[in-house]
């Protein structure tokens, strides 16, 4: 990858606005009967009622917006599990251009049915024996598409790091600075957006990333302190974070605001999902769950202090919640 510069809060600032008729502000949500079984102040960033479902919409839109119109008019291409298949397929919508989306063939079928629903073709591939990567790459050169990363590029990286600017605002709003913010972790791209922004706006506050288990490779890197890919034979619920490892661009940031890993069990991820629906109200996706699931775990201590944690995404198919709730 060439190098590039990492991004900054100017350009999360200039997401922002780019943003603003488009995102949906999503709520810091508070729940007293989750502070009482805290025993802190949990507040919750909900972007699985972001458009879309999940925050992917963001950093997509933000990439789009700033492609040349002279190339936009030959579409964009991008490969996901689902969700920033969903934010690039209605990106390209609003900008009324061609998507084409390489998914696996076992993501699950509302994020396939979603895309399509926004317009976008579909590519299904083999997760096991074939290379996303390669797919969309030969798509890109025949076509003419634009590329648009899931996570390791700073347009990217700049539309997730919205969600940390409004957090800021939103904990501003009520008097409070948290402790830590726990984000959801795939890729990075959240993560390195949110420490970047809090890095800026919150110096104080420290970011963790939480993954599930078997697919931490985001943790080992970091106490490594080098790249280091998931075992390929590992399986999780969690399908929006089944990455093979870190982004070049986004480790990069992580590294330089030195974060700390945290994993939780799938056990512990259908028991958080569970918990969203029966207290909080909330339609949360296995990975979009797992910050809530370090909460209820005891994976991080919030004893006394104030944890803000994001719900990155709400897109799950009704057999996979069906069995959460049944199993919590």
């Amino acid at each position: 990858m060439t190098k590039i510069t990492l991004p900054t809060l100017a350009d999360i600032e200039a997401a922002s606005k780019r943003l603003q008729t488009h995102a949906v502000l999503t709520p810091l949500i508070e729940n007293p009967p989750l502070n009482e079984k805290a025993g802190g102040r949990i507040l919750l960033k909900a972007e699985s009622l972001q458009r879309t479902g999940s925050f992917k919409f963001r950093g997509a839109y933000n990439f789009l917006s700033q492609i040349e119109p002279a190339a936009r008019i030959n579409g964009v291409v991008a490969y996901s599990s689902g969700n920033h298949a969903q934010g690039v397929a209605a990106a390209a919508q609003i900008f009324d251009i061609p998507a084409t989306i390489v998914m696996p063939s076992d993501a699950p079928l509302m994020k396939v049915e979603n895309t399509r629903g926004y317009g976008a073709e579909v590519v299904l591939y083999d997760r096991v024996n074939e290379s996303r990567e390669e797919i969309a790459a030969e798509i890109s050169q025949l076509t003419g598409a634009t590329l648009v990363p899931p996570y390791d590029h700073p347009w990217t990286i700049a539309g997730q790091g919205t969600v940390g600017l409004e957090t800021v605002d939103q904990c501003e709003i009520i008097g409070v600075v948290p402790d830590a913010v726990l984000v959801c972790c795939g890729g990075g791209g959240l993560t390195a957006g949110i420490a970047t922004a809090l890095a800026a706006r919150s110096p104080n506050t420290k970011v963790y990333t939480v993954e599930p288990d078997g697919f931490d490779d985001t943790r080992r890197s970091l106490e490594a302190d080098t790249r280091v890919a998931n075992d390929k034979s590992s399986v999780s619920i969690c399908d929006a974070l089944l990455t093979p490892m870190p982004g070049e661009l986004t480790f990069a940031v992580m590294q330089q605001h030195k974060l700390t890993g945290l994993t939780v069990s799938d056990t512990e991820v259908c028991h958080a999902v569970a918990y969203a629906w029966r207290h909080l109200k909330l339609v949360v996706e296995p990975g979009g769950a797992v910050t809530l699931a370090a909460i209820l775990s005891g994976k991080i201590d919030c004893r006394g202090k104030t944890i803000a944690a994001t719900l990155s995404g709400g897109n799950v198919d009704a057999a996979v919640f069906r069995d959460c709730i049944r199993s919590s």
